[in-house]
């Protein structure tokens, strides 16, 4: 299992549709935080691909303040097919927090990609460190990922990222 992260905003439509159309023709399945953004975009790629046999899975936060454990507005998004839910509310500057679903998502896969992304997406990234799951961030520049871990390789390219998700599961 493959888990994206990156911005839950902005699409970064070049960057994810590359790697969501590569993780299905691999024929893993990809895990995000099952929001909009990167989130949706890589989801959205991935789907699109017609003879894949992962599934888009999606880990959910939950609304904060809500006993009924509901996913906030705009979760999951419509390419997530498998929706896990939580009721962990904590996400973005709070990400390495107990009560944040990103433990879940770094935990949860086997290798994880970075592209560019916030405070959130730089919390799974230092949770990855901290765990020990392999990670890699795909970027154009390590700024577009705040206070990136210098033990995180960075890519540029599909090859470069192809190959180090290879290699990590071999």
């Amino acid at each position: 299992m493959i888990g994206v992260m990156g911005s839950g905003v902005e699409r970064h439509d070049t960057l994810a549709g590359a790697v969501g159309t590569w993780i299905a023709r691999q024929g893993f399945h990809l895990l995000t935080g099952g929001g909009e953004g990167v989130m949706a975009a890589v989801g959205e790629a991935f789907a699109a691909v017609a003879d894949r046999r992962g599934l888009v899975i999606g880990v959910l936060p939950n609304a904060r303040d809500d006993q009924r454990c509901r996913a906030p507005a705009g979760y999951p998004n419509r390419w997530v097919e498998l929706a896990i839910r939580t009721h962990l509310p904590l996400s973005g500057a709070c990400g390495t927090a107990p009560l944040s679903r990103n433990h879940i998502n770094v935990l949860t896969a086997d290798v994880v990609i970075a592209l560019p992304g916030g405070p959130g997406t730089s919390s799974e990234v230092r949770l990855a460190v901290r765990y020990g799951r392999p990670c890699v961030a795909f970027v154009t520049d390590r700024s577009q990922i705040p206070g990136l871990p210098d033990e995180v390789p960075c890519v540029s390219t599909l090859a470069e990222m192809a190959a180090f998700v290879l290699e990590q599961l071999s």
